[in-house]
């Protein structure tokens, strides 16, 4: 029976947190209410799905949440430089309780400990706080409610794709009947795969926790960090090394799927999949904070896509267990995000071609013949296989495709592939030079040298004196600025120069920045896509409008949600959060912006 002191339920939004320890994650919220989950892989269907069922506020079903009740304030942090979330509730009489989320993962035997299971402590902080818990995990995207068993100190829950056990010390009729009561000490919940627990419920809870946190601390403190914006630095290298999926190496581009990129745009799509593109980029900024681990469990990955590779093309996202196929369909039974369906599972991009995939392999595997730091270096027989992917790359610089931005009914030649392949093949000579291959070197420097002049006679446009999307085109597009990103142009080239100006004058809403100013299949864009807009500092750093790239990086850091993370858009106006969440591209931006912008250690030291 529902207390009338219960509050009402929250209406959904971005303002969560991530947890997880890169086997799988979780999304929770300011008021401890667990509404995602995905197990026992990052793309499986939740377990947990309140987050789609938003229409009429975040519901119980499909949430694991512990309520206090009289609530009138909320409080909630990650516990410096970890994954370890902690969460604080309070009601007007000063009584409150602390709850403290994370999934387990630490070392032991020699190896990392990372089980699919989500642990939550809960205590209480003042006074005799009531509180009421309830963990109701659903199955088929919310269809299905699990078949329960009881236990001594645990339930089963059986769904049809995993059955789950929790372990607690809660009492059972309590959390079965959504009964409130007093707390008067310490409980916990751990829930996971249906193993018997070897040890207590609480002694367990308090060393995963102990464990994890010791964990975490020993990563964070490896990072070679700027001297500014630290506290930001941690947070996003933290979060995109939970977007790993360590067992295989894949890289997800978010957690979610389907939360829409503005209000009602019917921009859904599921992003718990590994871009080879939006992989490069995590790479690339934890190796400038020289956290190379997640490379090379990467390149695992990678070679692994690139060596049974069919005919030599490459999709530009597999799925994280190296699935080719991931046919998109829509759940009919999930309104979606504040019911904004539809609800996507799979991705049609899979079937697209996009051109810059094979720079961005190339981009993803060139340090590691480079960097004497690795357990494995690149050798001749990795060059061969990157060499395959320079030839495509060749043979496609000048040929239409979907683009950066998939688009999925207008093939151009866009520049931003075509920029792409000539990274492939500059690399490809860069990397040929340590390998003693001077001939291979002139061979890919040929190469990228008439690509370079195509991109400037094609994609230069007199009438908007910028580069624009395509050859012979006249729209602009931020993703040509990645032409600094790869050394494409010195920054201080005129027509880099101007090709900034322009972008601001049509694309930019303050520091906020849109993809592009053509509409496409959904009409125009309306809402900045953050990346965008930290492509847009990096570039104003790279020409010498330090000052201004500072203010830009500022402005964009205050977006942040209340835990420092960041979706994929983001409304200019009210600065709402939209689209997939956490966004790996985002969280890169963050990282990016502050290595280039920080003032240098010996300033202080």
């Amino acid at each position: 029976m529902t207390s009338p002191a219960a509050a009402p339920r929250p209406a959904a939004s971005l303002d969560l947190a991530l947890i997880g320890n890169c086997a799988i994650s979780a999304l929770v919220d300011n008021r401890a209410s667990l509404v995602w989950a995905c197990l026992p892989r990052f793309d499986s269907p939740p377990v947990f799905d309140a987050l789609l069922h938003s229409a009429e506020g975040l519901p119980l079903d499909g949430a694991l949440t512990v309520e206090l009740e009289g609530l009138t304030r909320t409080e909630q942090q990650y516990d410096d430089g970890t994954a370890i979330l902690r969460t604080r509730l309070w009601d007007g009489q000063g009584q409150g309780i602390e709850v403290v989320d994370f999934a387990p993962r630490f070392i032991t035997r020699e190896r990392v400990f990372r089980p699919a299971q989500l642990i939550r402590r809960v205590r209480p902080l003042a006074g005799h706080p009531r509180v009421r818990f309830s963990v109701k995990p659903r199955g088929d995207w919310g269809a299905t409610a699990p078949t329960l068993t009881r236990g001594s100190h645990h339930l089963r829950f059986v769904l049809p794709d995993i059955t789950l056990r929790l372990n607690t010390n809660v009492p059972l009729t309590y959390l079965l009947d959504g009964t409130w009561f007093s707390l008067h000490g310490p409980v916990s919940l751990l829930l996971g795969p249906d193993e018997t627990l070897s040890g207590g419920i609480e002694e367990t809870a308090r060393d995963f926790e102990e464990a994890t946190s010791l964990h975490w601390r020993n990563w964070t403190h490896r990072l070679a960090l700027p001297l500014e914006w630290q506290d930001a630095v941690i947070r996003a290298a933290i979060t995109l090394k939970l977007c790993q999926y360590e067992e295989t190496g894949a890289i997800v581009a978010a957690m979610t799927t389907s939360i829409p990129e503005a209000a009602n745009s019917g921009r859904n799509w599921d992003y718990r999949y590994c871009w080879l593109r939006d992989a490069f980029f995590v790479v690339r900024a934890l190796n400038g904070l020289s956290e190379v681990g997640t490379m090379e469990s990467y390149l695992n990955w990678l070679y692994n896509v690139i060596r049974s590779t069919p005919g030599d093309h490459v999709q530009p996202l597999y799925g994280i267990g190296l699935e080719r196929a991931l046919p998109e369909s829509i759940v009919p039974q999930a309104a979606g995000y504040r019911g904004m369906g539809p609800v996507r599972v799979g991705n049609q991009a899979y079937e697209h071609f996009q051109h810059d995939v094979y720079g961005n392999i190339v981009l993803g595997a060139a340090q590691a013949f480079h960097d004497h730091r690795l357990f494995r270096r690149g050798d001749s027989a990795d060059f061969a296989a990157l060499e395959a992917m320079g030839e495509q790359a060749w043979r496609l610089h000048d040929q239409p495709d979907a683009g950066i931005w998939e688009l999925r009914t207008r093939s151009r030649v866009h520049t931003s592939s075509t920029l792409m392949c000539w990274a492939a093949c500059d690399r490809l000579a860069r990397i040929a030079g340590p390998l003693g291959l001077p001939e291979r070197a002139h061979f890919w420097q040929a190469r990228a040298a008439k690509i370079h002049a195509d991109i400037l006679a094609h994609a230069w446009s007199d009438k908007r004196q910028a580069f624009t999307d395509s050859f012979g085109g006249q729209d602009l597009d931020a993703s040509v600025l990645l032409m600094g990103e790869v050394g494409f142009l010195p920054p201080n080239d005129p027509r880099f120069i101007q090709t900034v100006e322009a972008m601001e004058r049509t694309l930019c809403d303050g520091p906020f920045m849109r993809r592009y100013e053509a509409a496409d299949d959904f009409g125009k864009p309306e809402v900045a896509f953050n990346v965008c807009s930290f492509w847009r500092v990096d570039a104003l750093a790279r020409i010498g409008r330090r000052e201004e790239a500072r203010e830009s990086f500022e402005a964009l850091l205050a977006r942040r949600n209340h835990v420092g993370l960041l979706s994929e858009d983001m409304h200019a106006t009210t600065g709402e959060l939209w689209g997939n969440f956490p966004q790996t591209y985002s969280m890169v931006g963050i990282i990016h912006g502050a290595v280039r912008l920080s003032a240098p250690w010996d300033s202080v030291v």
